[in-house]
């Protein structure tokens, strides 16, 4: 979204800082279960290392193999497994950033009532308002038991009903994913088997549901999730598409390259919305998606759920055609309206950069930007903090 795509303005040139020297796990305490991070820790690495020492973080977003602490805490990154663990943003106790007006060090305690919570200033700042130079996080006992299955719903509005009460009257499990009616035929939700479909598939939406824990606790909460998603409507299809789903699940970026090198375009968007109102969200877009790319195949997950809501992840597959991307510009500026207009957020965890900008400012409003234009004013006087992104010019 071009949150690494600075805007130079009246400057020569701008200037990247590569933090991938500071790749430390600094401390552990197993008292509180908290790990000090360093912010160029790849995602890998820092699992390895808490992984040996009996912990997991257990953030696994698609970038999970290329991504760092640091940039997960700039911006607000959520995990596939969120329902049981929780965003990145969720899981953060305190951080440090440098910033060119001085230091902003935060984090006394797990949570606090003095003032204003600031390590939710800095998660999603994006680097607009500094560098952050550590992230203390919560971590979890290493699970016993990994185990993921798949669930068939005849349609997406049914589906929509069971991952609902799910989040909304438990039990959760650790991984909960629900793709629409063509994101399923097509495969993408289980990417390790894409293409493999037959004329014998029953069609539908497929849900995959995920489960950590002790070995004691995890068969307990899946018999009692199986209980709920049966009595609305659901087939359980075994673990078989679960793992094809864990096997395949950071694959997407990758395919994306092969698409683009046969003349396809493949781009993706997300947003998220209330209950309520994630029928109008979901057609708002999928409509002027497929309004804007005539031809083009249009899929959609729910990739991460809460009590009041759900996040919508769509994809869009189409012929290139001349000058690409013009094309995608002016359809992702549709969409970004009609996202806006349909009562969604303009992004769940892809975050602003320079192309949600704009929308994120009708997303805040004039006092909202106000408000955090001027805290980049005394963080950043000089304005040279990744300038362009996330905050309007005023």
């Amino acid at each position: 979204v071009g949150g690494l795509a600075p805007e130079a303005g009246g400057y020569a040139a701008v200037v990247a800082l590569a933090l991938r020297r500071q790749d430390r796990l600094v401390v552990t305490d197993t008292v509180s279960r908290t790990a000090t991070l360093q912010p160029g820790l790849r995602a890998p690495h820092a699992e390895r290392l808490l992984n040996e020492q009996g912990y997991t973080l257990g953030h696994f977003p698609q970038s999970f193999e290329w991504a760092s602490i640091g940039g997960f805490a700039a911006a607000r990154s959520s995990g596939q497994a969120s329902a049981g663990y929780g965003r990145f943003d969720e899981m953060v106790t305190g951080l440090t950033l440098a910033t060119p007006g001085g230091t902003l060090e935060t984090g006394r305690a797990p949570k606090s009532a003095a003032g204003p919570d600031l390590r939710q200033l800095v998660l999603g700042s994006e680097g607009a308002f500094g560098v952050i130079t550590d992230v203390t996080v919560r971590i979890r006992p290493l699970p016993e038991t990994r185990v993921h299955e798949g669930w068939l719903f005849p349609s997406f509005s049914e589906g929509i009903t069971a991952v609902r009460a799910l989040a909304q009257d438990g039990p959760l499990p650790t991984v909960l994913r629900l793709s629409d009616e063509t994101e399923t035929m097509i495969g993408l939700a289980r990417p390790d088997e894409l293409g493999d479909r037959n004329d014998d598939d029953p069609g539908g939406c497929l849900a995959i549901c995920g489960y950590e824990g002790t070995a004691a606790e995890v068969p307990d909460r899946r018999a009692k999730v199986r209980a709920v998603l049966t009595s609305l409507g659901g087939a359980y299809q075994g673990e078989g598409p679960g793992e094809s789903w864990v096997r395949g699940r950071f694959s997407a970026p990758y395919l994306r390259d092969a698409l683009l090198d046969v003349g396809v375009l493949a781009e993706t968007l997300e947003t998220a919305g209330f209950w309520s109102n994630l029928s109008r969200l979901y057609d708002a877009v999928r409509l002027t998606l497929s309004r804007e790319l005539p031809s083009s195949v249009v899929m959609c997950h729910v990739s991460h759920v809460y009590p009041a809501g759900a996040s919508l992840y769509f994809t869009v597959v189409t012929a290139q055609g001349e000058r690409p991307v013009e094309r995608w510009r002016c359809a992702k500026a549709a969409v970004s309206d009609a996202i806006i207009e349909a009562g969604g957020t303009i992004s769940h965890h892809h975050g602003v950069g320079v192309d949600h900008r704009d929308w994120y400012a009708r997303e805040a409003g004039p006092l909202g930007i106000a408000a955090l234009r001027a805290v980049k004013d005394r963080l950043d006087p000089e304005g040279i903090m990744n300038p362009g992104v996330l905050i309007p010019e005023g």
